[in-house]
């Protein structure tokens, strides 16, 4: 170790290096993973996705790695070619009873770099370079190195920082599947971990999830919703419309009842301070084939992203979608099928929960200026872990919160170290307790976000 650090720096960032070399990029064929989050189009002629074998070249990598360091680790096949990697440390000071289990969380596999000629390097070239601007700051360059293999790196050494200075309690380290697509690591972890099948694992008390955020400690997240709106008439030929019932126009009343609900949402709930406004975005159009322009098709599906914030209900909304497209269905004499793809709701962590708090403080301990509140515009894998199981999540990690799936995506050398830091100190105030009885501490950036 060189220099004021519990860790090696440089091991750090070339663990990071490593791992975006790897082109592990998120398939929605494989397992049945589609509908996912932050999924682009599988794309990009650069090996090292084979198959739908997915996050295994990285799993492997981060699975030797905590091995070589000691500890219990599963891997765990969640669908066919999407792996996850989970350690456990337990903590090694005598008599000092069983302490509370802190989880960091993470994923390695990424979106596709599209076009590579959008990039200004190749889009996996994981090296450590002079950045823009005027500082020219050190950065590591490549699609994952923020969303989110740096985060993965920091998260494995600081762990194993807090081991070797002795803890009580326990330590997960999760490297979860198929985040980019519909969470299936995180839904299987939650899933074990609530019927009790984690070897070495009874409860987690809190969750930081090592995403990139700006350096921002995020307890709140949007929710997300994925719709789909199915109409169906019967099909006819198009010099002869009458002979059948058009889906189509029924798209674009439903294009703008959508719109209406979403100024309603947005007059009604306002933008909430962390997360901004409520928005319903359609993002999918599907009817008919252009190779067949004469044919009016019988069906015609739109798809709607939906993003909440806290005082949306979900199941409300669903039912209030679900109304409007059966009227204009009934209106031109079709049908309609709304479908709930995926269902998952903000999360709204207190900001005096412990691991809050831990992070807070950790933030604190490693830049010397006190965190400002922020809030997630997407969903992570915490949004599963808090549905699913009740675990209360944080997050926080290195580089830019709107970085991520970019051409030219990077994460500066310093914010991975800086990072790594926050998570130790984190990691040794959530362990022990907070000071004083657990009193929360004033930890934050009046200003805000």
């Amino acid at each position: 170790m060189n220099g004021p650090d519990e860790f090696d720096p440089l091991a750090v960032v070339e663990l990071a290096a490593r791992l975006v070399r790897l082109r592990t990029v998120h398939d929605g064929r494989a397992g049945g993973d589609q509908g996912g989050d932050h999924g682009g189009n599988h794309g990009g002629n650069h090996g090292g996705t084979h198959g739908g074998d997915v996050e295994r070249p990285a799993v492997e990598l981060v699975a030797a790695l905590m091995r070589d360091f000691g500890w219990s680790v599963s891997v765990v096949e969640v669908a066919a070619g999407r792996h996850s990697a989970i350690g456990v440390i337990d903590g090694a000071i005598e008599g000092a009873g069983p302490g509370r289990t802190l989880m960091f969380e993470g994923h390695v596999d990424v979106v596709t770099e599209g076009d590579p000629d959008s990039w200004s390097f190749e889009p996996y070239v994981g090296d450590i370079v002079p950045g823009p601007g005027a500082e020219q700051e050190l950065i590591l360059r490549g699609r994952g190195s923020a969303d989110m293999k740096a985060g993965v790196a920091a998260m494995l050494h600081a762990a194993r920082a807090v081991e070797l200075g002795g803890f009580t309690g326990r330590i997960v380290v999760g490297v979860l599947a198929g985040e980019e697509g519909m969470m299936l690591g995180a839904k299987r972890f939650a899933a074990d971990l609530v019927a009790g099948a984690i070897p070495g694992v009874g409860t987690v008390d809190g969750v930081i999830v090592c995403e990139p955020e700006g350096g921002e400690v995020c307890p709140v997240a949007k929710g997300a919703l994925r719709l789909a709106v199915r109409f169906t008439g019967a099909m006819a030929h198009g010099a002869m419309p009458w002979m059948g019932r058009n889906p189509l126009p029924a798209i674009g009343s439903m294009l703008a009842a959508i719109a209406d609900t979403e100024r309603v949402l947005r007059a009604t709930y306002g933008e909430h301070p962390l997360l901004g406004p409520i928005c319903l975005t359609p993002t999918v159009l599907r009817a008919g084939e252009l190779d067949q322009i004469n044919v009016m098709p019988a069906h015609a599906t739109l798809a709607i992203d939906v993003r909440t914030t806290p005082q949306v209900e979900h199941a409300r909304l669903v039912a209030d979608l679900a109304d409007t497209a059966s009227r204009i269905a009934r209106a031109s004499g079709l049908t309609a099928e709304l479908t709930v793809i995926d269902d998952r709701p903000p999360v709204n962590t207190s900001p005096d929960h412990p691991v809050v708090q831990a992070m807070l403080a950790g933030h604190l301990a490693a830049t010397g200026r006190p965190a400002v509140i922020g809030g997630v515009p997407g969903a992570t894998d915490g949004t599963i872990l808090t549905r699913d199981a009740g675990l209360a999540t944080v997050v926080y990690g290195p580089g830019g919160k709107w970085i991520a799936h970019q051409a030219d995506e990077h994460v500066a050398v310093a914010d991975i170290i800086t990072s790594t830091r926050a998570y130790i100190a984190a990691a040794r105030h959530f362990l022990r307790g907070a000071p004083d009885g657990g009193e929360p501490l004033d930890t934050t950036d009046s200003g805000g976000h």
